[in-house]
């Protein structure tokens, strides 16, 4: 080889080997270039030393250099930076694919590395670019305008003058985002609130740029607000109670009792997030930053002259919305509802609550009955678009009339006898036999029994009808003398103690009274001392009374019999409907 042939960008593999190590820098041409010096001039070798030098200073690691591409693979793209080899980046560093002959910057990492590869960095070179303006608009505190990219752990990536930062979850907006997807791709104005340089953090705040605003916004505001106003809001977030709305940099609450003069089961119903609204300003109190607002103030107030247009007596239709214990509740236009009590929904029925007779969202017919416009309340009568069944059962059923029913219920003072559906009669206890002293009404009818009675009386106005169980029967009394005359002897069996005598059964359910001095035993106080409940006696007639329905007996003689209790019937009352 002569000296002709050493070119600067030569690849060395033509030097010797013992000497190409030495000649990869110029310190190594110079130690030996006594080696070299044959073919050249003094002149000669210090130009060619001159032309390499200076190729060398021009590639300095840790600096930003230019390339040319020189072509592009499926994951890298190759550059030509002037040294004596190629050197790559990934395809993913540049944000816009490059062309082959295009000249980018990169940034020199090393020259070489263990593979005699330059190592390069699109990123780094994108990221020292920007950095000084980065710089900058964080101490002169100004906004920087970013975009979002991706979703990340706690936050967002921005990608801020084509390099990224790290926007948290908290910085986004002034509350929480529901969505962050959302977001994606929009571009906001930024300030950064972080940097580091040697690890290449950069974090950045929008909820600061918009604390900054509402502050501003809020300054006006107070100046200009005043209760009464109409305004224009955004619907910024829903709760169960209302909604809060974006006044401009101040928010208010819109009650949900201030949506509607209507029943609201939820904000939603009434207002979406994102949503203009055009609502009254109601209150503020600038202390606690509070502002209530409304949207049923720019209606006409439904109740005014209610009662002209819902006259009394009026047949209204409309649609159940709710339903208590004590009622239910109609819907009859927007803003107005009226009231059925529990008593106005049957004449006949005993409702034990609403629901048994109307659902919500069904359509009913009511009458209407008493119209409160300053309690903005109105009385309604579902019972009475139909005729009161109690008016004609005088009529239906007069006094005397024998009819049939079945026994619904038991009382400690009688039992209840279903007449028509609905509609029950009551038998009294005394009203159940003409001889038997009646202690329960389970002695005589059982739950569920059908019995013929009389109709004794009705009471339309308190719809009440009494029964005779008895008086179903000829009344044996008018009979008694003959069957039991004065001075008869005959047996009987103690069923009750009194205070001043003792109850006899004496058979077919006619019972007798013997008075204490009639017992056969004298100077006693009480008539236990005498006798005993279910022992059997002797018995003389000595009086029959007829018109009061009495046998007055006196005890002859005491048989030696076991004595037998009387049975008490089980009392089993059952629950009044």
């Amino acid at each position: 080889m002569t000296r002709t042939q050493l070119h600067p960008m030569t690849d060395h593999a033509t030097i010797p080997a013992e000497h190409a190590e030495e000649l990869t820098s110029p310190a190594g041409l110079r130690v030996r270039a006594d080696l070299y010096d044959e073919d050249y001039s003094d002149d000669e070798y210090q130009q060619m030393l001159s032309m390499y030098e200076g190729t060398m200073a021009s590639i300095v690691e840790g600096e930003i250099v230019k390339s040319k591409v020189l072509r592009i693979t499926d994951n890298a793209v190759i550059l030509d930076v002037g040294f004596k080899s190629e050197g790559s980046v990934a395809l993913d560093e540049f944000k816009e694919v490059p062309k082959e002959g295009d000249e980018v910057e990169v940034f020199l990492e090393h020259l070489e590395d263990q593979e005699g590869a330059v190592v390069l960095s699109k990123k780094k070179a994108d990221f020292m670019r920007v950095w000084e303006k980065i710089r900058v608009a964080h101490e002169s505190d100004q906004p920087v305008e970013g975009t979002l990219v991706k979703k990340i752990k706690g936050g967002v990536v921005v990608n801020l003058m084509g390099v990224d930062a790290f926007l948290p979850g908290s910085q986004i907006a002034l509350r929480r985002v529901p969505n962050i997807d959302e977001l994606l791709g929009h571009t906001y104005e930024f300030k950064i609130i972080k940097l580091n340089k040697r690890r290449r953090n950069i974090v950045v705040s929008r909820r600061v740029i918009l604390e900054n605003e509402r502050a501003h916004k809020r300054e006006h505001l107070m100046k200009e607000l005043q209760v009464g106003q109409v305004r224009k809001g955004v619907v910024k977030n829903i709760t169960d109670f209302g909604a809060f709305i974006d006044l401009g940099g101040v928010d208010g609450l819109l009650h949900i009792t201030d949506m509607s003069y209507g029943r609201v089961s939820h904000p939603s119903e009434m207002v979406s997030i994102g949503q203009e609204v055009e609502v009254k300003v109601l209150d503020i109190d600038w202390q606690r930053e509070r502002i209530s607002l409304g949207m049923k103030q720019l209606q006409s107030y439904p109740w005014q002259n209610v009662a002209e247009r819902y006259p009394v007596g009026t047949r209204v239709q409309g649609k159940v919305v709710s339903i208590t214990n004590y009622g239910a509740f109609v819907e009859l236009e927007p803003g107005i509802e009226g009231l059925v009590h529990i008593s106005e929904m049957s004449w006949t029925r005993n409702v034990r609550h609403p629901s048994k007779i109307v659902s919500i969202g069904e359509t009913i017919e009511a009458v209407v009955l008493k119209v409160d416009e300053s309690e903005e309340k109105i009385s309604l009568g579902m019972k009475q678009t139909e005729q009161d069944p109690w008016m004609v059962l005088p009529l239906k059923y007069p006094v005397g009339t024998r009819i049939t029913g079945k026994v619904r219920n038991l009382t400690s003072f009688g039992a209840f006898v279903e007449i028509e559906p609905g509609i029950d009669g009551l038998i009294h206890i005394s009203d159940m036999s003409w001889t038997k002293r009646v202690q329960h009404p389970s002695e005589v009818v059982k739950k569920g029994d059908t019995v013929d009675v009389i109709i004794l009386n009705i009471d339309a106005d308190n719809k009440r009808i009494s029964l005779g169980l008895k008086q179903a029967e000829d009344d044996p009394w008018l009979r008694i003398g003959e069957t039991y005359p004065i001075g008869m002897d005959l047996r009987g069996r103690v069923v009750r103690l009194m205070d001043k005598g003792v109850v006899v059964d004496l058979g077919n359910d006619i019972e007798g009274f013997v008075p204490m001095s009639q017992l056969g035993i004298a100077n006693i106080e009480n008539p236990g001392d005498a006798v005993k409940e279910g022992q059997v006696v002797d018995l003389k007639v000595l009086e029959v009374d007829p018109i009061h329905h009495r046998i007055v007996l006196a005890v002859v003689g005491y048989p030696d019999e076991p004595i037998i209790p009387p049975v008490r019937p089980v009392i089993e009352e059952s629950p009044a409907e």
